[in-house]
């Protein structure tokens, strides 16, 4: 690993509305403790007209709204080390001329996992009380049932589809309840699963015997519209589907004709495709559809997170300790 220079220069670059949640002022204080930041801080586009902002810069700090690491880019940050994105996926901003550069690239979904695996955990646990037919079917009948039929949480099925790292992290918090954790991710061995509490098995299994099932794999190209039709009719009586990773994972005109039919099931989607739905989509209006508006990952407060991450990380990358959340090039096209 290149080590920066003695008095290593940072260049901070990304949308000016979400900079303030994601580098506070005392994150933003004690990287200066760090390095030097000229400044000033530009946004994607301010960058475009300041091209030679890049020129001196040893170190990108960015997060959303970062630029894409191209080689025009690249011809314009010649002494550029390494780049810190306080955000979750680096697949939209990393190009094969970047990985040619041997830099090393920092994400914080680590840190961005942490709320998205909180409300999914929420939201699996008012899955298996079934809160949202209840809810329903209360309101319909206006009267409240005798000793509603609901799976609980205990003895019950949660399916993951997806281990990475939000996955993981709810795999552990479910460890903490009485439910058995089942799991599809091919990019996972059983043993490893095992680890985490989770039972491999095929999607088929997961869906048709899940109480609950519980979104977290990445959108690619051969896992767009994964959930389909076959997949959404298999589920269980009075079962959950829960969406917090990337609406295209569904087959969303699949998924609100099964959803029609079939009153019992109720699919909470914090994400959709395209986000929100176009007006007229009946996700809007079915009734068992419960739709959030990308509640799941950092908001607000929770940002500093991700920018104490960066920092922490910066921090390693000057002291030439070994790097705890660098993107391995060989994994990331797989990653979110």
């Amino acid at each position: 690993m290149h080590e920066p220079a003695s008095e290593p220069t940072a260049l901070l670059v990304m949308e000016e509305e979400r900079r303030p949640d994601v580098y506070p002022p005392d994150v933003l204080a004690d990287i200066d403790r760090l390095v030097r930041r000229p400044g000033p801080d530009l946004t994607r586009e301010q960058l475009a007209e300041r091209p030679d902002a890049l020129r001196r810069a040893d170190v990108l700090l960015t997060g959303w709204g970062a630029p894409v690491l191209d080689a025009a880019f690249l011809e314009r940050a010649p002494a550029l080390r390494a780049v810190f994105v306080a955000a979750g996926s680096v697949r939209h901003l990393t190009t094969p001329a970047f990985w040619e550069r041997n830099i090393p690239i920092v994400s914080a979904a680590a840190a961005n996992a942490v709320p998205v695996a909180e409300f999914a955990l929420a939201q699996i646990l008012l899955g298996l009380k079934q809160t949202y037919r209840m809810s329903r079917e209360v309101a319909d009948s206006r009267s409240f049932p005798r000793d509603p039929a609901v799976a609980g949480a205990h003895r019950s099925r949660v399916g993951l589809l997806g281990l990475g790292h939000i996955g993981r992290l709810v795999a552990e918090h479910l460890r903490r309840f009485d439910v058995e954790i089942l799991a599809t991710d091919p990019l996972t061995d059983a043993e490893a699963a095992r680890k985490f509490g989770v039972r491999l098995v095929g999607i088929e299994e997961l869906f048709a015997t899940c109480h609950v099932v519980s979104l977290h794999a990445p959108l690619l190209p051969e896992t767009r519209g994964t959930v389909g039709a076959h997949l959404l009719d298999s589920l269980p009586p009075g079962a959950t589907l829960l969406n917090t990773a990337r609406g295209a994972l569904i087959d969303e005109e699949a998924l609100t004709g099964v959803l029609a039919a079939r009153p019992d099931l109720t699919a909470v989607l914090d994400v959709t495709h395209p986000e929100p739905p176009v007006p007229d989509s009946p996700l809007f209006t079915l009734p068992n559809a419960v739709l959030t508006p990308h509640l799941a990952g950092a908001l607000g407060a929770e940002r500093h997170r991700l920018g104490r991450l960066v920092h922490d990380e910066l921090e390693r990358f000057l002291r030439g300790r070994p790097l705890q959340h660098a993107i391995d090039p060989a994994r990331a096209a797989s990653l979110a």
